[in-house]
């Protein structure tokens, strides 16, 4: 189960009529993306952006902390394993980020006691996030308190005591030093500052980033940075060190999880000319102890790191793992029994293949190659061997 919100101000308040709520989704998409070089930076200010973006953007900007947090759910070490639970998104927004998380532990067996901080440089948007918390009283049973901050999210620390559980960046950092030509030093000494400020040692970082080449780009300029300063990888790489992905200046690795849009998206998406079918984004999820994925699944573990590449005779995709980035590949005369899962393969997929053939800028999938899909990292539900 997901709760999704649709969000608006006030309880009774009315939605804007389709029509120019979809011209403001239109023009916002646009700032967003084709427009980002003049992007204001408190652009949620402005009225029809901000309904703009709680009427379509929010939805879909929710359950995107859905994974990252299930990621870090997996781990034997039980690091959610508290009564309690301080939680800080820098640059919230309306709260989009903490809806997340909140949703997230709506869910499981054990619930902790959820202290929020949102830190937002606009006043409106502090506002949003406490109706919408305001919304979800009547079913939370006191298990969630919502405190608000204003202030750009650089001098945070001044009004903040004491050290979270989770720090989350939702689609901020790469509004920050935007036009600087060091966007990417600079964003990397602040991660860094405020993660040695903020994040309890054995807490996680959580990054949220569009999935444009240019931001997921910078995302793993940042990564890099940050894994040279000390701090670990959790997720999604299976590995530390410098990534692979950056050696390319054409690759760089993002998710496309399925999503089923509530109505109003798909009509606004009908209107304009959208489709928000699908929750794209790039992650990065950091800590200070040295815990990562790689505990879970193994050293030899590799995450799908793109769609399936079929052509005549082969299919094909690239793996990420301990001998790098490269690309698997099965001919289809090759196709037996123990690497049928081959064929299921899909980005953010997990997966052990034992008995491949590691080339020099190649794996080869052979008749032999057993290949064992790591079942507990897929988002659809599994329910037999979650683990092989």
């Amino acid at each position: 189960m997901m709760v999704c919100i649709m969000a608006r101000p006030k309880k009774n308040a009315p939605r804007p009529a389709p029509g120019p709520l979809a011209e403001s989704v239109a023009r916002l998409s646009r700032m967003l993306t084709r427009e980002r070089d003049d992007l204001p930076a408190a652009y949620l200010k402005d009225k029809g952006n901000r309904e703009a973006y709680l009427g379509y953007f929010l939805p879909a900007n929710l359950p995107k902390v859905h994974l990252p947090l299930r990621e870090l759910s997996l781990h034997p070490g039980n690091l959610f394993a508290r009564d309690r639970l301080r939680v800080l998104d820098l640059g919230s927004g309306p709260g989009t980020a903490l809806l997340g998380v909140r949703d997230h532990f709506v869910q499981q067996d054990r619930r902790p006691v959820l202290e929020f901080t949102a830190v937002d440089q606009v006043e409106e948007n502090l506002r949003a996030a406490k109706s919408l918390f305001g919304e979800l009283e009547d079913d939370d049973r006191g298990r969630s308190v919502l405190r608000t901050v204003m202030s750009p999210i650089e001098s945070a620390g001044q009004h903040l005591v004491g050290q979270f559980d989770i720090v989350i960046l939702s689609n901020v950092l790469n509004e920050l030093f935007r036009s600087d030509k060091d966007r990417i030093g600079k964003r990397t000494t602040f991660l860094g500052l405020t993660l040695d400020r903020l994040l309890a040692d054995a807490g996680s970082c959580i990054i949220i980033e569009p999935a444009l080449q240019e931001t997921s780009r910078d995302l793993l300029g940042v990564r890099d940075g940050l894994v040279d300063a000390g701090f670990g990888v959790y997720s999604p790489c299976l590995v530390q060190g410098r990534c692979p992905a950056l050696a390319n200046p054409r690759d760089w690795c993002h998710e496309d999880r399925p999503w089923d849009p509530p109505a109003q998206v798909r009509e606004i998406d009908r209107r304009i000319g959208l489709r928000k079918d699908a929750l794209k984004f790039s992650y990065l999820v950091l800590r200070k102890d040295g815990r990562s994925l790689a505990d879970v699944c193994g050293p030899d573990a590799f995450r799908v790191v793109s769609e399936p590449l079929v052509s005549k005779g082969k299919r094909e995709l690239y793996l990420c793992g301990r001998e790098g980035r490269r690309r698997a590949m099965r001919l289809d005369k090759d196709a037996a029994p123990g690497n049928r899962p081959f064929d299921q393969l899909l980005r953010g997929d997990v997966v052990r293949c034992e008995g491949m053939a590691v080339e020099e800028r190649l794996f080869r999938i052979t008749k032999g190659t057993q290949v064992l899909p790591l079942l507990a990292f897929r988002e659809r539900p599994q329910e037999d061997n979650p683990l092989p």
